[in-house]
């Protein structure tokens, strides 16, 4: 199968994001939440929705639907 150029594209510039931190996650994250934090836009987070029992399924259950 041809490599998409554009993912190609976005392997190489996440490898080269990696390798400045030295592959070190933590680090990373440290990275991104600052440039959030100096971005000044607004973070919305919101809680989880519980699905209610009756409507809960089992992912082989949904796959059938």
């Amino acid at each position: 199968m041809p490599e998409d150029p554009i993912v190609a594209e976005v392997r190489k510039a996440r490898e080269a994001y990696a390798a400045r931190f030295n592959h070190d996650i933590d680090a990373m994250i440290r990275d991104l939440q600052e440039k959030t934090r100096r971005s000044g836009r607004r973070v919305v987070s919101f809680p989880p929705r519980r699905v209610p029992a009756e409507k809960a399924s089992t992912p082989e259950q949904a796959a059938a639907r």
